[in-house]
């Protein structure tokens, strides 16, 4: 358990400050506002150019998610194997990997069909896949504030709530 509280490299976040919850922020901000943009194409005067921007942040979306993917790797590889920590980590990657892919394929079929408007295939694959990322988050959170991954020990984490020599009351 301890060593899952530590980053494997630096280039992982300092200890108990991992890079990649940063990172997630990319994709889940990105594919969020595609869906957005999607119910605006359908609802709005300007079909075109809300679809055309829905396909712009779902590939954002897909290249944060790479990105966010290397350092979730890396923190995954200091949980120790054969633990429930380990298996939940596992599992919020590969619902990941399902999400990337679900949206590689969203992007292709948008691209196919042009961006006058937006499909509602390309509308459904949108939603499947953001109430899948929800699971996935919801497991990364797990990791965290369940198993303590990437979080410092209690005892870091206790000077944080020494008070001060002045009194605030």
């Amino acid at each position: 358990m301890h060593r899952a509280k530590h980053p494997r490299s630096v280039a992982a976040g300092l200890y108990g400050h991992p890079v990649h919850p940063i990172l997630v922020t990319i994709p889940i901000g990105a594919w969020t506002s595609s869906l957005v943009f999607d119910l605006a194409a359908m609802l709005g005067d300007r079909p075109a150019a809300f679809a055309t921007g829905s396909n712009w942040l779902i590939g954002i979306g897909i290249i944060g998610a790479l990105v966010a993917a290397i350092f979730g790797a890396i923190d995954l590889s200091t949980i120790e194997r054969g633990t429930r920590a380990f298996t939940t980590g596992l599992t919020h990657a590969a619902i990941n990997v399902v999400v990337t892919l679900l949206y590689v394929a969203n992007f292709f079929l948008r691209r196919s069909q042009g961006y006058d408007d937006v499909s509602a295939g390309a509308l459904v694959l949108s939603i499947v896949a953001l109430a899948m990322l929800g699971v996935s988050g919801w497991l990364g959170g797990k990791l965290s504030y369940r198993y303590g991954v990437r979080v410092a020990d209690e005892g870091t984490q206790a000077e944080g709530f020494v008070g001060s020599a002045r009194s605030t009351r």
